[in-house]
């Protein structure tokens, strides 16, 4: 493998001036500059990332940890990360943690034991807890996507789903509905409970009445809403419309509802959180809230290189408003 030294010697410069050429630290000749070009051309040079990482501080390479899931919400997310890195020249390394404390702690280690320059984190297993690895690397910059308090400081990415819990609501009162139920998600999740906690605002705020039997909640994959549907079948009358809070369980939903011979919309309206891929290709189609899963993926990469460039800045919290996608799956009505 050609190195500066065999560079210097065929264009005959010193080997501090190829150093300059290659890494733009200093103004050299364009005639001389050819001449170094040419010469790692014909030597089929290729920089050592490994070297330069070291004399830069960077490896321009950035961590990644989610919670595995069925869920496409967060391949869909992902794909925003990675975008975002290539088209700012970063590298991404993405652990998957299982939704396991314990080989969430170990990624971190790794990744941060490779000298990314930052990490990215989106795996809800770490809310409330301590993680007593980030003491021992204070300079690395964190930003955490889509969920709820930590007991670290880093920047914060997240959906407004406080807000988009209540336009879910609202709209299915606005349709008509008056007896509307909830399939929440497991609500030790911030987010689930944001959904919620909008669901009950909006119930409120028109004056509506919560029925016990109609209000259950899921684990936010198909399966969860596919058991929440039919506990809510078997206990009797059902509601004219509900909220499920995310895409997947209604999914799950529908399925059930198709299974016990109960038509969506004509006999339950429901709408969805997320608005995934496949959201506009279900039987019927599903009328959501739409979450900006890329530009998510998108901000959190903008927000970690801001740190890196600004270490001492005040941690920022950025919040992305959701918005409404009608489809089929609501039925307006009249009492």
């Amino acid at each position: 493998m050609a190195t500066m030294k065999d560079i210097a010697k065929l264009a005959g410069v010193s080997t501090s001036t190829v150093s300059h050429v290659i890494n733009k630290t200093r103004f050299v000749s364009e005639e001389i500059a050819d001449k170094v070009n040419r010469a790692a051309q014909d030597l089929n040079y290729a920089p050592s990332a490994l070297a330069r990482s070291l004399k830069m501080n960077r490896t321009k390479t950035i961590g990644m940890l989610v919670t595995t899931s069925t869920n496409p919400f967060f391949g869909e997310v992902v794909k925003g990360v990675e975008r975002s890195c290539y088209h700012q020249g970063y590298n991404l390394v993405l652990c998957n943690t299982e939704g396991d404390s314990q080989r969430m702690r170990a990624s971190i280690d790794t990744l941060l034991q490779k000298r990314v320059d930052g990490l990215l984190l989106m795996c809800s297993t770490l809310v409330g807890e301590r993680i007593d690895i980030f003491e021992r690397y204070p300079d690395i910059p964190i930003v955490v996507m889509d969920w709820g308090p930590m007991l670290f400081s880093s920047d914060k990415i997240q959906d407004n789903s406080l807000q988009g819990g209540y336009m879910a609501t609202k709209y299915l009162i606005e349709a008509g509905h008056r007896d509307i139920g909830c399939i929440t998600g497991p609500l030790i999740k911030h987010q689930a409970q944001m959904r919620y906690e909008g669901y009950k605002r909006a119930m409120n705020e028109a004056g509506l009445g919560f029925n016990a039997d109609w209000i259950l909640e899921g684990d936010f994959e198909c399966e969860g809403g596919y058991q929440c549907f039919k506990q809510l079948y078997e206990r009797g009358n059902l509601p004219s419309a509900l909220f499920v809070c995310n895409d997947m369980m209604a999914m799950g939903a529908i399925n059930a509802a198709n299974e016990l011979g109960v038509s969506i919309p004509d006999d339950v309206s429901m709408i969805g959180y997320d608005d995934v891929h496949i959201a506009k290709f279900m039987t019927p189609s599903l009328t959501t809230i739409h979450q900006p899963k890329y530009r998510l993926g998108k901000a959190a990469v903008e927000a970690l290189l801001k740190r890196l460039e600004q270490p001492d800045g005040e941690t920022q919290m950025v919040q992305l408003e959701p918005t409404l996608v009608e489809r089929s799956s609501v039925m307006p009505i009249n009492y």
